[in-house]
């Protein structure tokens, strides 16, 4: 085993000599891409990424011979405008004496058409070079780039930065957003002068939260850009309470089998507001069906990737998108930009073919002789006056993505000048050592990017946080007609977020050109919303913000438009007939200012005046045989004792108090019993005259005379004192306020303190009123001269029945109409009882006095 081992070995030895001897000495570039690119040579080369053509051509595969390298078509204006950008920051820093002196800047840009694999392919050139051979084995110097600004798009971003980050080369995007980006664990090498994402999304759902647009559609790209963005739209549409209506995926072919699938949910959506994530190279297939289509009744919120395309400029779209609103990043001024755009030349350098196409596109000629169809291709000079032309490159008035490019090379400026005022000695690296600009590492550089902090000559800060983010900030524009038949991107607001106050919209709402009839923001709900009063039900099988508005219960109030729930009001409380503010309940008791108070009083006072004028015949007639029968004390008694009754009711009427609440049952009780009392003693009186006018009953009264009948009366109206401050004194009633009977008032009540008590009181009342009832009714066959006991017996039948059915009805009464109820118990007893007894004796006395005669009284 040992002897195999030690032979593997010899034999791996021999052969990595062989190979040592037989390495060349240089290394060959193994092919080279066709791309399209500018260069300008320097001591250190800044690499750039830009869409100077929308679309990509691949050629036909036949699998025998190798493939022709894919073209790329439809030049980008403004694409080639953000090139040139960084040409000029880069020619403004080489000016410049106090950045970067003694060190001029070069760059070498190409065009990604858009397309992953042209990207891919510019990256790695950027970042091996493009030198056919290589000799200096050693790797001494700077790398071929030591940053790249871009890509524009997130897709092509990722993959790159993927890849480049693991050799931690810088890259700078000025346009891609997606929020993933910010993960510096997968890219730690990645930054961006645009906000990511995540707070474009957060700016989209302020504009929907400001116009109140909760029911949207959602159209993203079929990339990372818009599918990382629309997750990031739908967590945060769930947050605002809004919903999206439809979600669909702008396919990146421009299938039109789709795009016409689309167009059909759109227009059958009862969305009417559509947000768009996406570049303009999917949007674009999209806009020409809604041309085609004749779709209109649509507000279009544009994300900021294609906010501001020129190519929707045109008079073509502005029917149908004009009034959109986009999210665009800040604009800016870059002073000497336009000079400079304006004194570009082509190059017959094969490395700057990107100015030859541009110029070939601008004036509609070619370099070379050319045949269209049947025309010659008229030849371009080289010397055509670009200041003659009107196209989005010269434009410069409201820069916004070639702004982030300025950004941008002075950010890699100002860290690569950082980076060479480092001290020996002071340095941030190991043992406080220094980066070497012969020997520049490009992670070296990435730590400098992370302490970037300068202001732009238009007054932005420009740094870069934990992420690598820049600082968010969004102009809100509006797409309106212009003169000239075209749209116009008028910039209406502005998005911001600060550490402390947060997302802030601010908008002009007068300055918004709106697409709809009358000139005002469109509504895009699923449900109009739920009014003060009412609650959210949400409807079975659909979205939360499609939903029923139902109203809120009684004792419920909701005080905001699409409450969730209704909020129950305090005890005291009960809501207004809005239901939408709770308001301190009625307070009900039986008061001397309600109809049936006023009725119960006036009854109770004329009972009083009867028994008054009852008093006062009897007093002016006390000598008559009417009055003086069966003992006119009594009768004066009972007749104080009704008026008592009567005067008792004016205790339960008005507003209950401490005082009125403990003397009212007390008063009802002690004047029922005294009354009751003189009553039993009548209805015994008369037995014992009846018996007494028999011979064997002759002293029947002598046992039963004035003292004694007095001494009765008030032995039993004792018992019913002792009851009463029994009662009062252990549990007495107080005032109560009751919610129970009627929930939507305060009904003002005297708690009876103890069931006992008022059971005692009640059931000795009634005690004495059927051993009266039944001694009248055994004696009700006494002759008539003698007989008032018929009287005294349908009064107590009287008596008995109201307040036998009392109970029933104070106990079904609520609120006040059960002191009503017991008040008319008592006048009805009352009066029951002053007819039944006093009005006959009344009648004879002042009707019939022939009758008032001891003759006619003691007769036969």
């Amino acid at each position: 085993m040992c002897i195999i081992l030690i032979i593997c070995i010899y034999l791996s030895l021999i052969f990595i000599s062989a190979a040592s001897v037989l390495r060349p000495s240089t290394c060959q570039l193994q092919g080279l891409f066709r791309l399209n690119g500018i260069y300008q040579d320097g001591d250190v080369i800044l690499g750039g990424l830009f869409e100077v053509h929308l679309f990509t051509v691949f050629p036909e595969l036949s699998f025998r011979t190798e493939p022709d390298p894919p073209y790329c078509e439809k030049f980008n204006m403004e694409g080639f405008r953000q090139a040139q950008t960084m040409a000029f920051a880069i020619d403004e820093i080489n000016k410049n004496p106090n950045l970067l002196p003694n060190i001029t800047l070069g760059y070498h840009l190409y065009d990604n058409c858009v397309m992953l694999g042209m990207a891919f392919r510019a990256a790695i050139s950027l970042a091996t070079g493009t030198e056919e051979y290589f000799t200096d084995l050693s790797c001494t110097g700077p790398p071929p780039v030591i940053g790249i600004v871009g890509d524009p798009s997130s897709t092509p971003s990722i993959a790159i930065s993927s890849v480049l980050g693991l050799f931690h080369v810088p890259m700078i995007s000025h346009y891609a957003t997606c929020s993933c980006l910010s993960d510096k664990t997968k890219y730690p090498s990645f930054f961006r002068t645009i906000p990511s994402d995540a707070f474009q999304v957060r700016a989209m759902i302020q504009i929907l939260r400001h116009f109140g647009w909760t029911w949207v559609g959602l159209l993203y790209s079929d990339d990372d850009y818009g599918i990382y963005a629309s997750l990031s739209f739908k967590q945060e549409m769930q947050l605002f309470g809004g919903c999206v209506a439809f979600s669909e995926i702008l396919p990146s072919n421009s299938n039109p089998k789709n795009i016409k699938h689309i167009m059909e949910i759109i227009k059958f959506s009862t969305a009417r507001v559509v947000v768009v994530i996406s570049t303009s190279s999917y949007v674009l297939p999209l806009m020409d069906e809604v041309v085609l289509q004749n779709l209109t009744g649509r507000q279009w919120i544009a994300s900021e990737a294609w906010a501001t395309a020129p190519v929707f400029q045109t008079p073509r779209f502005l029917p149908f998108l004009r009034g959109t609103l986009g999210i665009a990043i800040r604009h800016g001024e870059i002073l000497g930009l336009k000079e400079f755009l304006l004194n570009l030349h082509p190059s017959n350098d094969p490395k700057n073919n990107m100015l030859r196409i541009f110029w070939e596109n601008m004036f509609v000629c070619s370099f070379e002789t050319e045949v269209d169809g049947e025309q010659i291709k008229k030849v371009c000079t080289g010397q055509e006056d670009l200041s003659a032309t009107d196209t989005p490159y010269t434009d410069v008035s409201r820069l916004r993505a070639a702004y982030n490019v300025y950004k941008a090379v002075y950010a890699l400026a100002h860290a690569l000048h950082d980076l060479m005022q480092c001290e020996e000695g002071r340095g941030p690296f190991s043992r406080n050592s220094c980066a070497n600009i012969i020997s520049l590492k490009p992670w070296q550089l990435v730590h400098y990017l992370k302490h970037v902090n300068f202001t732009t000559g238009f007054g932005d800060q420009v740094s870069f946080d934990k992420n690598g983010d820049a600082l968010a900030i969004y102009d809100v524009l509006n797409w309106q007609p212009s003169s000239d038949g075209t749209v116009k991107f008028q910039s209406v607001g502005v998005v911001n977020e600060g550490p402390t106050t947060g997302m802030v919209l601010t908008l002009d709402e007068d300055a918004i050109y709106w697409n709809f009839e009358p000139k005002k923001p469109p509504l895009s709900v699923c449900s109009e919303s739920c009014s003060p009063g009412t609650r959210r039900a949400t409807k079975k099988g659909l979205p939360v913000c499609c939903f029923d508005c139902l109203p809120c219960a009684d004792g419920e109030i909701s005080n905001s438009t699409d409450a969730i729930v209704c909020t129950m009001c305090p005890d005291e409380f009960w809501t207004n007939p809005e239901k939408n503010q709770c308001v301190p309940k009625i307070v009900e008791f039986l008061s001397y200012q309600d109809p049936l108070g006023i009725s119960l009083t006036t009854a109770s006072l004329i009972g009083t005046c009867f028994c008054v004028l009852v008093m006062i015949v009897f007093t002016l007639h006390h000598n008559t045989p009417i009055v003086r029968a069966n003992n006119s004390e009594l009768s004066f008694l009972l007749l104080l004792s009704l008026k008592l009754c009567f005067l008792c009711v004016l205790l339960f009427i008005g507003r209950p108090q401490l005082w009125t609440c403990r003397l009212r049952h007390a008063v009802f009780g002690i004047s029922f019993v005294l009354c009751v009392s003189s009553i039993l003693v009548k209805t015994i009186v008369v037995i014992a005259v009846f018996k007494s006018s028999r011979p064997e009953g002759k002293g029947a009264m002598k046992w039963f005379g004035a003292a004694q009948q007095r001494c009765t009366v008030l032995v039993l109206t004792a018992l019913q004192v002792l009851i009463c401050a029994v009662w009062l004194s252990t549990a007495s009633p107080t005032p109560h306020k009751n919610n129970q009977y009627i929930r939507s008032k305060t009904v003002y009540e005297c708690s009876i303190g103890s069931v006992a008590g008022f059971s005692m009181l009640l059931g000795y009342i009634g005690l004495l009123a059927a051993v009266s009832f039944l001694l009248a009714f055994l004696v009700r066959n006494l002759p008539d001269n003698f007989n008032e006991a018929k009287f005294i017996t349908f009064s107590m039948l009287i008596f008995c029945t109201v307040w036998i059915t009392f109970v029933p009805a104070y106990v079904s009464s609520p609120g006040k109409y059960a002191v009503a109820v017991e008040i008319f118990a008592i006048l009805a007893s009352s009066f029951g009882l002053l007819v039944a007894i006093f009005f006959p004796k009344c009648y004879i006395i002042l009707f019939h006095p022939e009758r008032n005669t001891k003759k006619a009284i003691m007769g036969r």
